[in-house]
Parts: C-alpha cells; sequence; structure tokens
C-alpha cells in the first residue's frame, strides 16, 4: 500500500532537525498519544529532543478501540517512554451522542481539558499534539479546541504531511509507518445519528474482522442498521472473492448489522463530511 515510501530527501531530513530543535526548545511536554502514526512520529521525536522530560498521555475511550490502546502500551513500554492513561469521557459531554456537525470539537475540548491537567501536575511545560499539513484540507473543528487551549502543533506548524511522517518513520524503524489512518470510532457516524456504546462496539468489531481478515485501510461506517464497508481500491478483488465476500457478510450481520455493503468510491478520510 506504501510501495512509493523509499528513503527520506535531504529536504525531510532537515525538517526533522528543525523539529528537534522546536521541541528542544520546550524544555519538557507532555504529548497527545494514541498510538496512531503521527502521535507516534511526534512522540519519537519528543523523546529524542527532550528525553525524560516528556510524557506520553493517552486516553482510553469507549471511542478508542481496545488494539489501538494495547499498541500505544507496548510502543511505551519497550522503549521506557513514560506514559499515563487517563478516561475520556465524551459521551458524558453535553451534546456529544447527538452527533452534531461540531462533535470533534466537543471531544478534542474535553480530551485535552484533561491532558492540560496533566501538564500542570507533573510541571512539564508544553502539550503537543500530532495534527499534520494534511489535516488542513479537510473540516477539523477538533483543531479549533486545540488553537483556544493553546496546545502546540509543531508538525503542523513546520508543514509535516503524512508522506513526510511515514518516510521518516520508516527511516527510524517506528512500527507506525505503514499502519493505517485511524480516527476514532465515532467518526464513523453520519452527522445526527445517535452514538451510543453499543453502536461504537459494532464499529470496532466490525473494523477488527477485516483486520484479522488481512486487509489494511479500513472504515466501516455505520448508517442505522446497514454497514458502509471503505477500502481502498486495491482491496477489491479480494473482497469481492465469494468466500471472502459471503463471510465478511456473514460475520458482520452475526454483529448486528442487517445490511452489508462494499462503498465503490472506496477508502477516504473524512467522507462522512462530504455532506456538509
Amino acid at each position: 500500500m506504501y510501495e512509493d515510501i523509499g528513503a527520506p530527501t535531504a529536504a525531510q531530513l532537515e525538517k526533522y532537525s528543525e523539529l528537534l530543535e522546536r521541541l528542544e526548545s520546550f524544555g519538557s511536554a507532555v504529548v497527545a498519544f494514541s498510538g496512531g502514526v503521527d502521535s507516534t512520529f511526534l512522540l519519537y521525536a519528543a523523546r529524542e529532543a527532550l528525553g525524560d522530560h516528556v510524557l506520553a498521555a493517552t486516553a482510553s475511550s469507549a471511542t478508542f478501540p481496545e488494539r489501538e490502546m494495547k499498541a500505544a502500551e507496548a510502543f511505551c513500554r519497550e522503549r521506557g517512554i513514560r506514559q499515563t492513561v487517563f478516561p475520556s469521557e465524551e459521551l458524558s459531554v453535553e451534546g456529544f451522542r447527538h452527533n452534531p456537525k461540531n462533535r470533534c470539537y466537543l471531544c478534542k475540548r474535553e480530551l485535552f481539558g484533561k491532558i492540560l491537567h496533566i501538564q500542570r501536575e507533573q510541571g512539564l511545560a508544553a502539550v503537543l499534539e500530532g495534527s499534520n499539513a494534511d489535516d488542513e484540507g479537510d473540516y477539523r473543528p477538533g483543531l479549533q479546541a486545540v488553537a483556544e487551549l493553546g496546545i502546540q502543533s509543531p508538525l503542523r506548524a513546520l508543514g509535516f504531511t503524512k508522506k513526510d511522517i511515514r518516510t521518516l518513520s520508516k527511516r527510524f524503524g517506528l512500527p507506525t509507518w505503514d499502519k493505517q489512518s485511524f480516527a476514532c470510532l465515532s467518526s464513523r457516524f453520519p452527522y445526527g445519528d445517535t452514538i451510543s456504546e453499543a453502536k461504537l462496539s459494532m464499529v470496532d468489531k466490525a473494523e477488527q474482522l477485516l483486520l484479522d481478515l488481512g486487509f489494511r485501510q479500513v472504515r466501516v461506517r455505520i448508517h442505522g442498521d446497514l454497514a458502509r464497508i471503505e477500502l481502498t481500491p486495491d482491496q477489491f478483488p479480494r473482497f469481492m472473492e465469494d468466500g471472502m465476500r459471503l463471510r465478511v457478510a456473514d460475520a458482520l450481520k452475526q454483529i448486528g448489522f442487517s445490511y452489508v455493503t462494499l462503498d465503490l468510491l472506496g477508502y477516504r478520510t473524512g467522507s462522512m463530511n462530504e455532506v456538509l
């Protein structure tokens, strides 16, 4: 899927040096760490720049799959990085369950409010998050909350693209260099549809099934009792094999979906934003 990821260019390596300088200037920091491609790269760089003066803060939530939590914990444990895991309670935030257009804003206010509390308790100088330059092109109300709360976004500030991050992550041997892009499970719901623990669990189980079957970049969008599967088009032929197609349909119906569909446009980030 990422065959075009080769060795980093001189410009990418120079940009990474600039990142280290910027991170070092903070003196100490908390990194909002989900275990995804961007936050793993940022945490790696922060550890290189700040040593033991960096703390990874990971939220535990119904919108965050258990597989992601385990991966985040394993990364910190294997590299000796301090980590704190805290409960994020966005489902209890007023209005969040109704999935308004500013859902991500409500979530980020809750999430980073708690991380700011951790920062103050630990006496660290800054809070860092891993959005990148490519995030500027989509509807991202969460970035408004980031700006309002004074959270630092060094990757975005220095113009790191997703490809930059994957290329350098591969160079540094990070396990996430070719990991599928991930957004919280709430992003699988159409705006205005009620988000519940039961439906979040259905989405989580459906995506885990596809990952276990060897599919890489996947989304399962939930529309009532219909599952809309997004895969990159190169994965369509394998999915459409009779044995695989019927196996997936049967498994998702057992999870609780009445109808199972494949999106012909394929995987793309922010597909729920296309109606805005």
